[in-house]
């Protein structure tokens, strides 16, 4: 079985380290680090330390057809990339994404439904140097899938990504927003604030909560009955009187954290704010839930972006105005 993960960034890299499957293809734009891991291996640092030979490609280098395609590339990409990528994923492929947000909806035009499925990924990553990966979250390895249709290769899939941890295989829309609660809120204001997850977690945890409850609603809309992650059901963790308690508690984890579309505006990059919180706030008016702060996040993460706005924390005090 031919497997490749397109987009080996530091989520792509970590996982495919973490999956250690020999027929995997590791595909970067990057040759710097398709050369390093080729020379040294793939390599992740942080929970977990380890390095794995691998076969490292650019997109030009690829050839034949996959049985299995994990896409790892920033969301803003997923248009060009599934149309470079169709000739390459078999009839009876499967087209896995790891990204956040809710992306299974435009591969599936490309695609067709029934061989789109979607994972949710635990950690968090970045790239330290080429071909090494730091992890930067301490919750262990755990991930969820699920399928965008039929998923008459989801039993096939399972035990492939069980390899990189404890996986769980459920319904895709109670995966998603579960994760899209945490990732449209912390990573919005970390990107906004220059913070951790933890620390806003822990000095404003009323805005982020705000946020989460907002996703929340919208997952509700949506008809989703449970919102699984990590073994808790996210209804009950952030929905009850609790929740200020427990919010810190459940990021503490996430001290070493800070957004990736943080790294992307500090690299003069536009960063996926639209694919993540802004999926939400579209999920919210196909379902008929106003999500008025998560919009108002998102607006003032492209004020950061075109330099309108400062990086810091002070500039979370405009939400809240």
């Amino acid at each position: 079985m031919r497997i490749c993960i397109y987009g080996a960034g530091a989520m792509g890299t970590s996982l495919g380290v973490l999956l250690d499957e020999m027929s995997l293809d590791f595909v970067t734009h990057n040759a710097a680090h398709a050369e390093a891991m080729n020379r040294d291996g793939a390599i992740i640092e942080g929970a977990l330390t380890k390095c794995v030979k691998v076969r490292a490609k650019l997109p030009s280098e690829m050839e034949g057809q996959y049985d299995i395609v994990i896409l790892a590339v920033k969301q803003r990409e997923n248009h060009a990339a599934s149309i470079f990528l169709k000739p390459f994923l078999k009839e009876d492929g499967a087209l896995v994404t790891v990204q956040n947000g809710l992306p299974e909806r435009e591969l599936a035009e490309v695609f067709g439904k029934d061989r789109v499925y979607g994972c949710a990924l635990s950690w968090s990553a970045e790239t330290v140097r080429p071909g090494v990966v730091r992890v930067t979250s301490d919750t262990g390895f755990h991930l969820a899938l699920g399928a965008y249709g039929k998923g008459s290769r989801l039993e096939e899939l399972a035990p492939l990504f069980a390899h990189a941890g404890t996986l769980t295989v459920g319904d895709l829309a109670e995966i998603r927003f579960a994760k899209l609660a945490v990732n449209a809120s912390f990573s919005t204001l970390s990107a906004i604030s220059g913070l951790t997850f933890y620390e806003l977690a822990k000095k404003h945890r009323t805005l982020s909560l705000a946020l989460i409850r907002e996703v929340l609603a919208v997952a509700k809309g949506c008809g989703c009955e449970k919102l699984p992650l990590n073994g808790h059901d996210l209804f009950k963790v952030f929905g009850g009187k609790f929740a200020k308690i427990l919010l810190p508690i459940a990021m503490k984890s996430y001290k070493e954290t800070r957004s990736g579309m943080l790294r992307d505006i500090q690299a003069g990059r536009r960063c996926d704010v639209d694919f993540v919180a802004g999926a939400a706030v579209r999920a919210g008016r196909d379902c008929g839930v106003p999500t008025p702060l998560m919009e108002r996040a998102v607006a003032l993460v492209h004020d950061v972006e075109n330099g309108i706005a400062e990086i810091a924390p002070e500039t979370l005090r405009l939400l809240q105005e």
